[in-house]
């Protein structure tokens, strides 16, 4: 609830520092003299940046059972099964959050972890990261997702992409109005928005949007790092993590519902978009760690 209200009052405070620079700068003026409310802009920018994020988290949860096609581990019917549980609860328990929801899903090597709080979440593992790992690599893999769990890391990742989708509104309507006032100096037909905002804003929202992807996926491999850490401390060793970094870097690394792709063990290794780093860097910072 902490990094709720947290997220809450970042967004907020984010608006007012727009809002605040904008009049000392005179955008305000001008925005005002080509049509536009600044005070409506902020309302609209908060809206778009803290409304979409903050329900993405709120549903995170049902979204990743049904994307994935998760089946639900409420009673286990084998020991295999109440192993995964066991020691879902024992990292739980250990880290001092709540029990999360367990289940497994069909598909190559991977898990993931998700939802809006700390004790009401959801950990989830592959038919092929059992069938391919030893009973050691999946507990550090567990410990991985209980980590992120334990790091508030969904909803800090929201919190940022909260912060970056209210920059990408505001800024892309503030420069498209400055545009198509250039455009259109010298015409008193109309103060409304021509043409030339619509296509600037569109292609702005793009290209910010672009941007602030970067951002955000690099903030997602740095919690990568943390999540291992956090599995090595949770298990009291650090070995057993870089063996199962060293397993999944040899297999087919499986794919996630975009809904829980920035979640998961494994991810996309493109450079900057990418929300996992390689293997061998993890590994060595594994291997680096004091």
């Amino acid at each position: 609830m902490k990094r709720i209200l947290l997220f809450v009052l970042t967004n907020v405070m984010v608006v007012a520092v727009l809002g605040v620079v904008a009049s000392l700068l005179g955008v305000n003026r001008f925005l005002t003299a080509n049509g536009l409310n600044l005070t409506a802009l902020l309302g609209f920018a908060l809206v778009m940046g803290f409304g979409g994020a903050i329900i993405s988290l709120l549903i995170s949860k049902p979204m990743a059972k049904w994307t994935a096609g998760l089946r639900m581990i409420d009673n286990p019917q084998s020991p295999d099964e109440a192993w995964i549980v066991g020691t879902v609860r024992k990292f739980a328990d250990k880290a001092g959050i709540g029990m999360p929801e367990v289940g497994i899903f069909e598909g190559e090597p991977n898990a993931f972890a998700t939802g809006a709080f700390k004790n009401s979440s959801l950990v989830a593992v592959s038919t092929g990261l059992l069938q391919n790992m030893t009973r050691e690599e999946v507990e550090a893999v567990i410990g991985h997702e209980v980590a992120h769990i334990a790091n508030g890391d969904m909803v800090t990742m929201t919190l940022i992409q909260g912060v970056m989708n209210t920059f990408v509104v505001f800024l892309s309507r503030v420069i498209g109005y400055a545009v198509d006032s250039f455009l259109r100096r010298g015409d008193d037909r109309s103060s409304g928005p021509g043409i030339g905002y619509y296509v600037s804003t569109i292609v702005l929202d793009i290209v910010l949007g672009f941007a602030a992807a970067i951002v955000v996926a690099w903030f997602s491999r740095q919690r990568e790092f943390r999540a291992d850490a956090g599995a090595a401390a949770l298990m009291g060793n650090r070995q057993p993590m870089m063996n199962a970094l060293a397993r999944l870097g040899g297999l087919p690394a499986g794919e996630l519902p975009k809904a829980v792709e920035a979640m998961g063990i494994t991810g996309a290794m493109g450079k900057l978009f990418a929300t996992h780093p390689p293997i061998e860097e993890r590994i060595a910072a594994l291997q680096n760690a004091r």
